[in-house]
């Protein structure tokens, strides 16, 4: 893998990272009802999501998606269909229900569904999944050890993504204490589930194109 190549796969991860989009507000939502690290939990599950399809993707098996209608068609309503679904969960959310300290469930317990809500969102947006299934295999040299190019571009995936929504987490923890009070809570429960069903009705819309 030359500097060049690398160089166009890092901008390429920038531009899909630092793009507004399910999981970002995914991560910064759980974020401000669980804190920091439900926040760091549901970035995790997106990740490992999204290290699947690399890791398809890289033995080849992600060329199905990239080529069949059906198979993008199905990844593309079970993905729409979840975040239209998560939409109404948050617009009707209840805005005292603030998980931080009033939850009975064990912590454990809290960050593994976190973590299994970001996979799911981190799994279903059908244009991702095509970057990594039709994109990715551009930067992978067949005449080099595909392992090592392989660790390569997902460790540098990995830690662009992660710093990315972890800073999120972050600077939405830091501010959440300014707006658990309920009137607050109900207006972003409202706007951010407005967002989710929207991304998702525009996901149901979107067509691949060959």
């Amino acid at each position: 893998m030359t500097l060049t190549t690398y160089s166009l796969y890092l901008a390429a991860v920038a531009v899909l990272v630092l793009s507004p989009g399910p999981t970002m507000l995914m991560c910064m939502t759980t974020s401000l009802h669980s804190g920091r690290s439900g926040g760091v939990a549901s970035a995790a599950g997106s990740i490992s999501a999204v290290m699947g399809v690399m890791t398809l993707s890289a033995l080849g098996l992600g060329a199905l998606l990239a080529a069949s209608e059906l198979a993008f068609t199905v990844v593309k309503v079970i993905g729409a269909l979840y975040l239209i679904w998560l939409g109404i969960k948050t617009f009707f959310g209840n805005a005292d229900a603030i998980e931080i300290g009033k939850s009975a469930a064990p912590v454990g317990q809290r960050l593994r569904s976190h973590y299994a809500r970001g996979f799911l969102v981190g799994s279903s947006n059908p244009k991702a999944l095509l970057f990594f299934t039709a994109f990715f295999p551009q930067f992978l040299n067949p005449g080099e050890p595909l392992l090592a190019q392989y660790g390569i571009l997902a460790l540098t995936f990995v830690a662009f993504e992660f710093t990315v929504l972890t800073t999120c987490a972050f600077g939405v923890s830091a501010i959440a204490p300014a707006l658990r009070s309920a009137r607050p809570m109900r207006w972003i429960n409202r706007i951010t589930g407005g967002l989710f069903a929207t991304m998702g009705g525009l996901l149901l819309l979107s067509r691949r194109h060959a």
